[in-house]
């Protein structure tokens, strides 16, 4: 039976709404280096990874649940060449047991639900950043508050604003020194990945008994997309600094 995400995320190099040249920018604020430690929780198919350790030489972690995305990870990084900066454990970002204040910069891109939410997951990342160190979210937040009265709310979708999402930063004993947001470009490129994969998927697995369900989560999310999310939800990482 095919995982939703395994077969949408197949071909995203990055699997959020950002850019290489945003993730290189995110590397510059994290201040990373040659002797730099990297743990990057739910960390998918590396993407940030790959570009993060070719461009700054650092040693990055990679904690990812998905035994798919893990494997394409390693694939990926054997085919870069870099298995000696790079590792991947397949384990739930949750129940990770990393050394205690031993990593330049903790990453968490995209994935906060793993501590449902975004406070929950600077908790729970704090603790492995050494002091000085960085910890980086990607996060939604909403462009417009209040929403309008005809949009409702699916599940997962309780973000917070902008300024209450770097107030929460704040809030952790974090203190903000940077945001990198997506643009729409950025948001298009992404989400239209997303429709050609399954597009391509669906036609090449005409008769798999998820089709037809895979199709209407597909139309469904679509539309959710371009009639509200798109001119809604705006996303960004946020890096805050440890004392």
């Amino acid at each position: 039976m095919p995982w939703w995400y395994a077969v949408i995320e197949s071909r995203h190099e990055l699997q959020n709404p950002t850019s290489p040249e945003k993730i290189r920018l995110l590397g510059r604020y994290l201040e990373l280096g040659p002797s730099s430690r990297v743990l990057d929780l739910a960390a998918g198919r590396g993407g940030p990874a790959l570009i993060l350790a070719s461009s700054y030489g650092c040693r990055i972690t990679c904690v990812e649940r998905a035994a798919e995305f893990a494997s394409a990870a390693r694939a990926r990084i054997a085919d870069a060449g870099l298995e000696r900066l790079i590792e991947v454990v397949e384990s739930d970002a949750r129940d990770f047991a990393a050394e205690h204040e031993a990593y330049e910069a903790v990453l968490c891109l995209g994935a906060s639900f793993v501590w449902d939410g975004f406070a929950g997951a600077l908790a729970g990342m704090t603790q492995w950043a050494r002091p000085g160190g960085y910890v980086a979210v990607g996060e939604p937040y909403w462009r417009r508050w209040p929403l309008p009265s005809e949009f409702e709310n699916e599940p997962g979708e309780d973000f917070l604003t902008l300024t209450e999402t770097v107030e929460t930063l704040e809030n952790a004993g974090l203190a903000p020194v940077g945001v990198i947001a997506s643009s729409d470009h950025d948001w298009d490129r992404y989400e239209s990945l997303h429709w050609l994969t399954l597009e391509n998927w669906l036609r090449e697995n005409p008769d798999d008994p998820d089709a037809d369900e895979f199709r209407e989560r597909g139309r469904h999310y679509r539309e959710r997309y371009l009639q509200w999310r798109r001119g809604l939800l705006a996303w960004a990482i946020f890096v805050g600094r440890k004392p």
